[in-house]
Order: structure tokens, then sequence, then C-alpha cells
């Protein structure tokens, strides 16, 4: 089953919206609290990650028997040093942003460590594309 979400640039009004739903559908579907935690903790860093850096995006979900994937696309300003921005600690955002209690540099890492399979794509000028799965009871490949 394919979804796919608009991630709108609105912080203060729309914040973890797409991963509210994703989150309600995977619940219908029986799928795991613990693949659904995991899921929801990568999806919701990179929803806020695109709404406070890059102007929105689209979330498009893919959910099968064996596993949850994302692929999370903007086209905002790049990341210029993706194994900086990798660090935890390390946020462009700024003070408004911080003040909101978003910006502490954990996003990325934390989605990372969520997922099974993550990769980061992007260059100035160019947007970001985020893709992670989380597999379902432990399938995993090897």
């Amino acid at each position: 089953m394919k979804k796919l979400y608009t991630v709108t640039p609105d912080i203060l009004h729309a914040a973890g919206e797409v991963s509210t739903k994703v989150k309600r559908l995977l619940l219908q579907l029986g799928v795991s609290q613990k693949a659904i935690r995991r899921f929801s903790v990568a999806l919701y860093e990179g929803e806020i990650n695109m709404a406070v850096h890059a102007g929105g995006g689209t979330a498009e979900i893919d959910i099968s028997p064996k596993r949850i994937s994302a692929v999370l696309k903007d086209q905002g300003p790049g990341i210029a040093d993706v194994d900086l921005a990798m660090q935890e600690g390390y946020s462009t955002a700024n003070e408004y942003i911080r003040e909101l209690g978003f910006g502490a540099g954990m996003g990325l890492p934390n989605m990372k460590r969520s997922a099974d399979i993550f990769t980061l794509e992007s260059s100035p000028g160019s947007g970001t594309t985020v893709s992670f799965t989380v597999f379902l009871n432990g399938d995993a490949p090897q």
C-alpha cells in the first residue's frame, strides 16, 4: 500500500500531522507497537526538518507485510555538508525555531538510529531526499 502526503511549512499548526496520520494507519493495519514507534520517530523528525528548513515537501509511505518505508523529498536549499548535518547537536535552525523547542540537532541522527535502512541525498540548491525503512517482525536482511 502506498500513500503520498504533503508536509506543510507551517510548523506552528501542522507539526507532526503526517506522522500522526501514518501512525493511525499502521495501528489499524495491526503493525507492532515497536515498529510503529521506530517508524513514527523517523517520520516525525523528517517532517519537522522539511517544515523548518525546506518550506515543506512530500512524504511517500510504502507499507508491505515485511516493511514500512518512506521517501521524504523537498525542494529546499539542500544540505551543504551532509556529514556535519548527521552529527548530533549540529543545527542550522534559527533562534525562533529553537525558542519553539525545535532545532536541537537531533533530527537526522534520530532518523538514522530509528531506521533499519537510512539514506540521505542532498546538495546545495537541489533539495533533499531522505529514504528510510523499518522492517517488521525482525525481517531485516542480514
